[in-house]
């Protein structure tokens, strides 16, 4: 089925949900009016209709490949990417003064969360350069920003991340790479590099990795680690290409899913690099990436997630089966139904949620003020993990409503599981997602989740008058995920916050999730009310159960042998 890209629901959570109001009421973000927004919005939606959608399942039928040392991609690809590039959404969000939009990052979430759904493949790999041109501008000398935004922000060329090593997965520290310096400003790096997205292509004029390695007075661990840009091809002063580097792609790994996405094993053998941010500053550097890179991987998995829905509807209300009242068609079914309001429910809340999260890094630029940059960061987690892991169920969901055929490739259900699976792992697992939830992010005391969760409640007061069973379910919700912040605040011992960490997560995120519903329901019309009834009386009270596996600790846990395990 063609891909529409949800354009409505995001004005609705823009006008009525997530506050962007306040964003574009700052002096910062002025510019992003109702007009401008609404046109943004339309034009991507139609991008990702009539020119990425078609190219989905090309990539996954005809993945890319390395021929010669060269990566040659899918078929349609490089048109994809060039109407990407060319309508300036890789720098939306960039600074205007090296060819920039200067937009919220709210609207590139919104716009990479259709991007993702129409072709996730591709996506990925503006996703990466837009991470890029970020920790450039936080981090790099002038003369590298000069030199290389200007580029990146354009699509000429793109970028990449390099952190994994065979031995040195999550953790970083255990890296090898090794950077020697030349004795001009310039670094000869050397080690191998395993994962990287969209290492190389056949459609930009140069890759620009960022590398993490070691100068030979690094310290062990993360504090000796240094972040390098290692381009793929050297580039003059002037901006024009000089001399190829010394780094290859060694090979492309045979993928599960995201075929149109090459992923590479990369070899650097005394390339030349440049050092972005101080020495062993390196992890700080590509952190601002990685933040970047997270909200973007929960829009990959709540874009997922709403074209396995579309796909998933349409089969649905063509498939007679049974004797189903109506129209016939399984969609009168009660338990396709409730399969497919659960589809829905959860990419409003997903949605929603990684919105709050670029509204709160917008406020955080606009104001400077810390208690939204403690918001942005709070969120973070919760956004890159509750948005993929609705990725993957909501994949899993369609796949079982498309019954027998869901296991027939051919129908295309299954492609949807198989590319988003990777959401949940890549750019910190959705486990180390939830551990720096209930640690970092709870170093404040909870400040930032008791915030949250104090709003939550006065929208659950306020809703009271006209949705009082509803706003009475939220408000409860809300105080019984308070009293487990506070016990997992008490905990002095981590292992018990780890132990419970996942489900602390996914409970915040269902409260979050009974909140914005709540508020559509509100500000929107019966069929937004029905909906936000459903997930609050459905799906809000799993969050009972979750906050009870969070607060047994880690005894009964770690009393499970590793023997008893292998028994």
């Amino acid at each position: 089925m063609p891909y529409r890209a949800p354009v409505n629901d995001f004005r609705f959570l823009m006008d009525h949900v997530v506050g962007f109001a306040d964003v574009s009421g700052t002096d910062r973000f002025a510019e992003a009016t109702p007009d401008m927004v609404d046109a943004i919005l339309t034009e991507a939606g139609r991008l990702c209709d009539d020119v990425l959608a078609p190219l989905n399942r090309q990539g996954d039928l005809h993945p890319a490949h390395l021929e010669n040392g060269v990566v040659r991609t899918s078929p349609g690809f490089a048109d994809g990417y060039k109407a990407i590039a060319e309508g300036g959404w890789i720098g939306m969000s960039a600074a205007p003064a090296v060819g920039g939009m200067g937009l919220p990052i709210t609207l590139t979430t919104a716009v990479n969360d259709m991007v993702a759904g129409a072709c996730l493949a591709l996506q990925l790999n503006p996703l990466m350069t837009q991470g890029q041109i970020e920790a450039l501008e936080h981090h790099a000398s002038d003369a590298l920003k000069d030199l290389y935004l200007p580029k990146l922000i354009s699509g000429e060329w793109c970028g990449t991340m390099n952190l994994t090593e065979p031995q040195a997965g999550s953790d970083v520290g255990a890296l090898r790479s090794k950077a020697e310096p030349n004795g001009d400003g310039t670094y000869a790096i050397t080690g191998q590099k395993i994962y990287i997205s969209w290492a190389d292509n056949d459609f930009t004029e140069n890759v620009c990795h960022l590398v993490l390695a070691r100068l030979p007075d690094g310290v062990p661990g993360t504090k000796g680690i240094s972040l390098f840009m290692v381009p793929k091809i050297i580039p003059n002063a002037d901006g024009t290409l000089g001399k190829r580097n010394d780094l290859r792609v060694v090979s492309l790994e045979h993928k599960m899913g995201l075929h149109g996405s090459p992923t590479a094993v990369m070899e650097y053998d005394k390339a030349t690099g440049w050092l972005v941010g101080p020495e062993h500053g390196g992890m700080a550097a590509m952190f601002t990436m990685m933040n970047n890179a997270r909200l973007g991987v929960a829009t990959q998995g709540i874009g997922v997630a709403e074209a396995a829905f579309q796909h998933a509807l349409t089969y649905a209300q063509d498939r007679k089966q049974g004797r189903a009242p109506g129209s016939g068609m399984i969609v009168e079914h009660a338990d396709v139904r409730r399969m497919l309001a659960t589809m829905k429910a959860e990419v409003f809340a997903a949605r929603a949620i990684s919105l709050m999260n670029a509204v709160a890094i917008d406020m955080a630029t606009a104001t400077g003020d810390d208690m939204w940059q403690a918001r942005a960061a709070f969120l973070t987690p919760i956004s890159k993990a509750f948005g993929t892991d609705i990725g993957v169920e909501s994949a899993a969901t369609g796949i079982q409503i498309h019954g027998g055929m869901g296991f027939i490739e051919e129908t295309g259900a299954a492609q949807y599981a198989r590319d988003v699976r990777v959401a949940t792992i890549y750019e910190g697992t959705n486990g180390i997602q939830a551990m720096d939830l209930v640690a970092r992010k709870l170093m404040d005391g909870g400040d930032a989740a008791f915030r949250l969760l104090e709003e939550i409640e006065q929208g659950a007061e306020a809703a009271k008058a006209t949705h009082p069973a509803l706003a009475e379910a939220v408000w409860q919700a809300a105080e019984t995920l308070r009293e487990t912040t506070e016990w997992l605040v008490a905990q002095d011992d981590l292992n018990n916050r780890f132990a419970g960490a996942v489900p602390y997560l996914r409970a915040f995120a269902r409260v979050l999730g009974g909140h914005v519903h709540l508020a559509a329901a509100m500000a929107g019309d019966a069929a937004r009310a029905r909906l936000a009834a459903f997930y609050i009386k459905r799906l809000l009270p799993e969050h009972a159960g979750l906050l009870t596996h969070a607060r047994e600790g880690a005894d009964d846990l770690m009393a499970i042998t590793a023997d008893e395990l292998a028994a």
